[in-house]
């Protein structure tokens, strides 16, 4: 189990942002800006036990490499999103039990009725540009530039966003880089995440249904 820590910024601007442009993140980044496709698939069953109970569970291929996650709903503050994760690599696109019985679905895994009703419910697909930070204290941060869509059902919403996820030092870095960024990109602080876009759709489907 790791905890988790990011800051979420969304781009109010439907326009492409360079990040090579950005000489402060330039000076900060010692590496290659990596960009993948990252397509996630999550799950839950029909009545959203899952969701009651705080827990996320998302299936995530990235390029040719599958993940499967396990996500507490956690806490969220001032576009600061700090939950526990659980996250194993798979051979494929199937559960690998024996790692999700080290999570808190070990429970629901073990109780056959509802883990038979278990389905997908949305999908994010996306870009992904990524860059390592190296800040003068030492810590390191990642940065992930996102743009794609959520789906469910016939239904879409936009994925326009940079998230800063510390990866070792000092948390308060975090918001240091965004208020930097801020002032320099069309972008504001999101308490909302990912997965909360893809129940927010559901619940839009469910209504419409």
């Amino acid at each position: 189990m790791a905890l988790e820590q990011e800051i979420k910024l969304q781009v109010k601007s439907k326009e492409k942002i360079d990040l090579s442009t950005l000489s402060y993140l330039s000076e900060l980044s010692q590496e290659m800006t990596r960009r993948d496709h990252l397509l996630s698939t999550y799950f839950d069953t029909p009545d959203l036990v899952l969701s009651k109970q705080g827990l996320g569970l998302r299936m995530r291929q990235i390029n040719e490499h599958y993940l499967q996650t396990v996500k507490t709903s956690g806490s969220v503050r001032n576009g600061l999103h700090q939950r526990e994760e659980w996250e194993y690599d798979l051979a494929g696109p199937e559960w690998d039990l024996s790692t999700l019985r080290l999570t808190p679905l070990e429970t629901i895994i073990d109780n056959a009725e509802i883990w038979s009703q278990l389905a997908p419910l949305f999908v994010t697909d996306f870009l992904r540009e990524t860059m390592q930070l190296s800040l003068p204290d030492g810590t390191q941060i990642e940065l992930a530039y996102d743009r794609g869509e959520v789906r469910s059902g016939q239904l879409r919403t936009d994925i326009h966003e940079i998230e800063l996820e510390l990866k070792s030092g000092d948390s308060e870095q975090l918001a240091i880089v965004a208020k930097v960024l801020s002032q320099q990109l069309n972008i504001v602080l999101s308490d909302i995440s990912k997965a909360q876009m893809g129940y927010e759709l559901l619940t839009k489907n469910h209504n419409n249904g």
